[in-house]
């Protein structure tokens, strides 16, 4: 009955261990949406976001905030998030507000990840920030994630590295 007792404690602290170090599972995301300050919501499918001209990405060493090391990202292709943000209209009555409005970048498990306006559209970062439309030779539909976004040029990705993206939320500073 010890024996029992022990084995069952064994198996429990060892289901309990893989539960505890499991990375989260995010849902994967079909469909892109732009909504806040803007004119018009969009809406892209996997489909349309293949049609962007693309473009090869370097492989992208995925490190964490702490600087650890957490994979390589292979065999991208995708395109400057800034093409995509060129068919929106933004709700603006002068050119001089976007200096104040910010885009939230939303994955389908709730991770957030902002830029500025002017970051995108006013800095080298800008063009290295892309949505990504291949992995390691697939298409978006044939992957875990399905869409994805990169700011390639930080130091350290993987804060800026974005799973199951569903929604980019532009907003104003108070």
């Amino acid at each position: 009955m010890k024996k029992i007792a022990v084995n069952i404690l064994i198996i429990s602290l060892f289901a309990l261990t893989n539960v505890v170090c499991a990375q989260r599972i995010i849902p994967p995301s079909d469909e892109l949406k732009i909504e806040g300050m803007v004119k018009t919501v969009l809406k892209f499918s996997l489909k349309d976001l293949e049609q962007f001209p693309t473009q090869p990405i370097k492989d992208l060493e995925i490190v964490n905030h702490n600087g650890e090391f957490k994979g390589v990202a292979k065999q991208l292709r995708g395109f400057p998030l800034k093409n995509l943000l060129d068919k929106i209209e933004f709700a603006v009555e002068k050119p001089k507000e976007l200096n104040e409005y910010y885009l939230c970048l939303v994955a389908t498990d709730g991770y957030k990840v902002v830029f500025s306006w002017n970051e995108i559209f006013n800095t080298e970062i800008g063009d290295q920030i892309f949505i990504i439309t291949e992995k390691e030779g697939k298409k978006l539909a044939e992957t875990d994630e399905r869409i994805l976004a990169v700011s390639a040029s930080d130091l350290k990705i993987g804060r800026r590295y974005i799973k199951g993206l569903s929604t980019i939320k532009v907003n104003k500073t108070d």
